[in-house]
Parts: structure tokens; C-alpha cells; sequence
């Protein structure tokens, strides 16, 4: 019998099941985009059955199609888009409104208001965040103040709130486990992440019942039996993350100062900072990492809003290259000290700025530039925004020792020797770039006995290409200053 462990991995544009065989490996795979809602200026949503049904839909083809009845999925684990909020009836089952995104801005101006009253500190103090629309705190909020009826129906117990790991794990029990992990509830702005409990003073602040709210457990634990997942049913969920705490784990950056970096739409560089919570001075977020037998363990973020939207936007805006493939040999064919600096912030500046204000610009231009130094320049922009990450988490006490990367830019290899040089770190490359979900079916399987120890998770860690930096530190200054220069220009 052949055994595997499936993931659901809830992304913001689709949803995928995964199935892992016990060595890591993909068995196989479904993925379904579901639609994005944008009812006004800066709002994002989903609608709550768009991403249920999209589950299910591919749990059921993986399971039809490649799971044979001398099978067995002895696990499932859940990963998921971070931050988004849905508030559901706890009888029927049904969403009081759209699940609203953690792109979503609407509660920008209230975020504004309590950080002019001097609240930031102190909600930074208890759960390692900064007050930002992004968390979801101010969502969940917003839906008890502008949906008719939603908040005297909480205030009688009525109703439940979960991030889209909750919701799923809800609807696969059938209602019976109303439930998350702790790096999920580290992200809703509510959780105390040095007591390990929901924080009443944080309740109190954004008005929010503490009967919404789910019970937080390991990453890796008994979150509940499947009854509504069909060919799953019987099948128990056995561990749940965040996406990019999933893909750390997946990465198997279990030591302290080991770091992952993931390169999709925008970049999250997350370092291990083991038993101690390391409060940012530079503005990065502290979060929980994993946590395991009732031990959380944590780690310093970095987020970056612009990362591979840069090249998006040389192929479809400038039109400059018509496939991101073409981007390496047009950097290969480009001095490294060209000259050029293109700054992404496209949507303001993320990690350690925080500008939401600032807006992109090519500094550098002269009558020789050309189309290759432009690219090449949009390349190196997300490797200096990854070394403005990493000298903020040196300053915060910790600096990255080894980078493992992932997402889609991480295939273009002369980014990932740029990036090596201008970190001074090594860099690596795994065979296996799906680590968000492989996080996720790590977890489940530790849960079921299938793994011992995070010492056998990190013997399956395969590294496809390292890249050991290869410039002086005196090129490297140069450069770097030449980019905090044009930062500065904005």
C-alpha cells in the first residue's frame, strides 16, 4: 500500500490540492483559479464559496484520478493566504458577508486614527505587528460595523470568525471544529504571541466578542476528522500554517538565523529567531513561526509588496521583453555596475519603510541606456529590497547566515548569484520549489507519526544549486549605496 499525505494549499488567486508521497515528492497535483472581487477603491474580496467549492473541487480530481484503492492518505495539511477574514452563522453555516482580502484597504483611515492616538506600541508589544489594514483585526471590525444585524447576532454567540484555514477546517468537519493554528492566529492583530492567548485588552480595543473566535492549537495537531470531503472522509487534519510560515517549514529552516525568502508577486523573507520573540526596531513584523508540543517558535518577517510584478510590469507595461525568460540573458549581457537604479514602489514601499505613499522611478539615465540595462536594473531592484531586509534583521540582532529561496523568479539563475553577492550570503536552491504546501504536508505528517523529529524533516531537504557570493564587500557597499541613494530620492 502506498501511502501520502495531501495538502490544500488556499492561495489569494487559487486553490490546489497537492498530494506528497512520504519522501517529500509529488504524487500529484490540481489547481483552480476562483474570481477576485474589488467592489471599490482599495477593497478586495472573495466570496467564502468560491474558495469551498474550489477545495473540494481539487481534493476530489487529485483523489479520483490519482489515488488507487490500494492508496491510503494517512494525513491532511492546510496552508493558506494569511490575514483574509470570513464571519460565518454558526448554525447554517453561511457567511454574513464577502471574506475580506489581506490586500484589502478600506479600514486604512480607522489603522490611521488609532496610531494618532499612540496605540501602535502597545499592540506591537503584545502581538509583534504593526497596526495596519492588513491584519485582521480591523476587518473583522469593519464587517460588526457595517454589515446590518452582524454584531447583535455575535454579541449572542451566533456567528464565528476564522482566517480561510478555519473556514475550510469548519466546513470539512461538517461544523464540528471551530479551530486554527498559532502562526495564523499571530496574523490577526488579537493574538498575544507571548502568552499564547487571544489577548482580552486587544478584544476590548477593536470591540470584537471573544465567542468569534477560534481555539488556537499546535501547527502540528489534532485539528479533526474530515466527514464532508468525500473520497477524504475518515481522514484527519493533522496540520495547519500560514503560507509563508508553511513554506519556512517546508524549507526546513528549523535553526536559528536560518531564513527563506520567497520570490512570487511580491516577497516574504521570514528568519528563524528560535524560543526568543525579537522585537523589531527597524520595523519588521515578529510573528510565531510554528509551534510544536505547546512550544512556539519564532521568527522576524520582511515583506516586500513589489518583487516579481516588477518583471510583470517591464513585459506588460513597458513592453521591454515579451516572456520573463528573457530577462537572464539580457542581465548576462549587461555590466553589473551599469548605473541604472529602478526603485518598484509601485504601491508604496514595504519592509522597513512602511510608505505607502512612495511611488516608483529610474534613476540613472543616460543617452547609452538601453532596454537590457532597464531590465537588468528591474532584476536588482528585488535583490537590494532582500538586502534592505537583511541589514534590518542584522540591526534587530540577527543576521541571515543562509538564504533558501523559492517562487517563480528564483528559476532565473543570474538573480540568484546577483542576490548571493550583493547579501554576501550563500544562497540556496531546492529541488523542490512547492514548499508552501510541503510545509503544510511536513506538519500533518509529524502529527501522524510519519516523521520523528525536525531532524528527519531536514535530512529530506534537497538543494538543486547553491550560489556562494562572489563580490568584494568594497563593490558590493558601492553598489548597495547606490540604491539607498535612489530610495532616498522618492
Amino acid at each position: 500500500m502506498s501511502q501520502y499525505i495531501l495538502s490544500i494549499d488556499q492561495g489569494t488567486t487559487s486553490s490546489r490540492a497537492i498530494l506528497f508521497d512520504l519522501k517529500g515528492n509529488i504524487h500529484a497535483t490540481r489547481q483552480q483559479e476562483f474570481p477576485q472581487h474589488f467592489p471599490a477603491s482599495g477593497w478586495v474580496e472573495h466570496n467564502p464559496e468560491d474558495l469551498w467549492s474550489s477545495v473540494q473541487q481539487t481534493c476530489d480530481a487529485v483523489m479520483a484520478e490519482e489515488c488507487g484503492d490500494d492508496d491510503e492518505v494517512v494525513a491532511v495539511g492546510i496552508t493558506n493566504q494569511r490575514e483574509t477574514t470570513v464571519v460565518w452563522d454558526r448554525n447554517t453555516g453561511e457567511p454574513v458577508y464577502n471574506a475580506i482580502v489581506w490586500q484589502d484597504r478600506r479600514t486604512a483611515s480607522y489603522c490611521e486614527s488609532l496610531k494618532s492616538e499612540g496605540l501602535e506600541a502597545r499592540v506591537n508589544s503584545k502581538t509583534g505587528l504593526l497596526i495596519d489594514p492588513y491584519f485582521s483585526a480591523t476587518k473583522i471590525r469593519w464587517i460588526l460595523e457595517n454589515v446590518a444585524g452582524v454584531r447583535e447576532r455575535a454579541e449572542r454567540g451566533e456567528l464565528a470568525f476564522g482566517t480561510v484555514d478555519t473556514f475550510l477546517l469548519w466546513r470539512l468537519t461538517g461544523g464540528r471544529e471551530h479551530r486554527t493554528d498559532a502562526t495564523n492566529a499571530s496574523r490577526t492583530m488579537l493574538f498575544n504571541i507571548h502568552t499564547q492567548k487571544w489577548d482580552p485588552e486587544l478584544l476590548e480595543l477593536f470591540g470584537i466578542p471573544e465567542s468569534l473566535l477560534p481555539e488556537v492549537m499546535d501547527s502540528a495537531d489534532q485539528f479533526g476528522q474530515i466527514t464532508e470531503g468525500g473520497a477524504l472522509n475518515g481522514t484527519s487534519v493533522l496540520g495547519v500554517a500560514g503560507d509563508q510560515q508553511a513554506a519556512l517549514f517546508g524549507q526546513t529552516c528549523f535553526g536559528i538565523g536560518m531564513a527563506k525568502s520567497t520570490y512570487g508577486t511580491g516577497c516574504f523573507l521570514m528568519l528563524n529567531t528560535g524560543d526568543k520573540a525579537l522585537k523589531s526596531e527597524h520595523r519588521l513584523l515578529t510573528t510565531v513561526a510554528y509551534r510544536l508540543n505547546g512550544k512556539p517558535t519564532y521568527a522576524l518577517e520582511g515583506s516586500i509588496f513589489i518583487a516579481g510584478a516588477t518583471i510583470q510590469w517591464l513585459r506588460d507595461g513597458l513592453k521591454l521583453i515579451q516572456d520573463a525568460c528573457e530577462t537572464e540573458p539580457l542581465a548576462e549581457g549587461t555590466p553589473i555596475d551599469h548605473g541604472v537604479y529602478l526603485v518598484p514602489a509601485f504601491t508604496g514601499l514595504g519592509a522597513p519603510y512602511w510608505d505607502p505613499n512612495a511611488r516608483g522611478a529610474i534613476f540613472g539615465l543616460t543617452r547609452d541606456t538601453g532596454i537590457k540595462e532597464i531590465v537588468t536594473a528591474g532584476l536588482q531592484s528585488v535583490c537590494y529590497q532582500t538586502k534592505d531586509l537583511q541589514k534590518a534583521m542584522e540591526k534587530d540582532g540577527i543576521r541571515p547566515v543562509n538564504l533558501r529561496v523559492d517562487g517563480g523568479m528564483v528559476a532565473n539563475n543570474w538573480v540568484l548569484q546577483f542576490l548571493a553577492d550583493i547579501l554576501g550570503a550563500r544562497v540556496d536552491r531546492p529541488s523542490l520549489v512547492e514548499t508552501t504546501a510541503l510545509g503544510a504536508a511536513y506538519l500533518a505528517g509529524l502529527e501522524a507519526g510519519v516523521y520523528t523529529s525536525l531532524d528527519e524533516l531536514a535530512e529530506l531537504w534537497r538543494c538543486d544549486r547553491s550560489f556562494e557570493p562572489a563580490m568584494t564587500k568594497e563593490h558590493r557597499d558601492k553598489l548597495y549605496d547606490g540604491w539607498i541613494q535612489a530610495v532616498e530620492k522618492l
